[in-house]
């Protein structure tokens, strides 16, 4: 990969790992739902305009804004709102493993022994993080895991659905999730309005950056890495994201570097490493 498009892949590792560090920061000031329905509203603005879809693809997004829109990133708000950043950023990485587990149950597709170790390690890993002080009660794994499930869920959905572009499929996840976590947030939250009007530059800030640089600028980069490059070459720089949130959780939240959380946390990045990472190599030619 040539130098640029490798540091073009670096910059989007960043900005999904300073993320989960923004959620953070956005949940702190306003509710989670809230926070959420405010993100999908500003995607849906920037996007559906200028991406149109066609009318038989809306029933496929409907039900993607609900797997991926509501379940995977109004759990993951309201989970990190519970958890510890670097905590949160590893739970939510066994999606892979969710995925790979769906894939065999519904897709038929076939499970080598170097899969079922990544599989075991990974879940060995959660195992490992469940018992650390980081997460006091089982309530913010449950949540973070249930998002994960529901990233799991929309990667089938998006593979064995219709052909859609990146955008266009943001911007319209966005638009059809804005009215689910909306009555969600106005059934389980509170003081919303009040919430906006005391929510300081940080809150809005991180409401921002979600929407623009997480949604629209990283994925706009990463889906022109993967029309340039071998999919095997890209998605292994995702293993970093973890990793690296857990060292700016540390950094710049002071979250704990326990042993609980270096140990799991390592057994579920070697775990995904093993499901993605193709480690066979090609015949040299004579």
């Amino acid at each position: 990969m040539p130098l640029r498009d490798l540091l073009l892949g670096l910059f989007v590792i960043a900005i999904w790992a300073l993320n989960i560090i923004v959620i953070k920061v956005g949940v702190a000031e306003l509710p989670p739902l809230l926070l959420t329905t405010l993100r999908f509203t500003l995607v849906a603005v920037l996007l559906v305009p200028f991406y149109p879809v066609a009318r038989a693809q809306l029933p496929f997004l409907l039900l993607l804004s609900f797997t991926f829109g509501s379940l995977h990133f109004g759990l993951l708000f309201i989970g990190l709102q519970q958890a510890e950043a670097g905590t949160g950023a590893l739970l939510v990485q066994m999606g892979t493993p969710f995925a790979t587990l769906l894939a065999v149950i519904f897709l038929k597709e076939k499970l080598g022994p170097k899969r079922v170790v990544g599989l075991l390690l990974s879940f060995a890993g959660i195992i490992v993080l469940a018992g650390g002080p980081t997460l006091p009660t089982p309530l913010p794994l449950a949540i973070l895991l249930c998002s994960a499930m529901g990233w799991a869920v929309s990667q089938l959905l998006i593979k064995r659905g219709p052909p859609i572009a990146p955008m266009a499929l943001a911007g319209w996840v966005a638009l059809f999730a804005v009215p689910q976590v909306a009555l969600g947030s106005w059934l389980f939250e509170s003081d919303q309005w009040q919430a906006i009007q005391q929510a300081s530059w940080l809150g809005w800030g991180a409401m921002i950056y979600t929407a623009v640089m997480s949604s629209i600028v990283a994925y706009g980069i990463w889906y022109a890495l993967l029309r340039r490059h071998p999919v095997n070459r890209v998605v292994p720089m995702t293993l970093l994201v973890p990793v690296l949130a857990v060292g700016l959780g540390a950094l710049l939240m002071g979250d704990s570097l326990g042993v609980h959380k270096l140990v799991g946390g390592g057994l579920v990045v070697a775990g995904i490493a093993l499901i993605v990472l193709n480690f066979s190599r090609r015949p040299r030619s004579v």
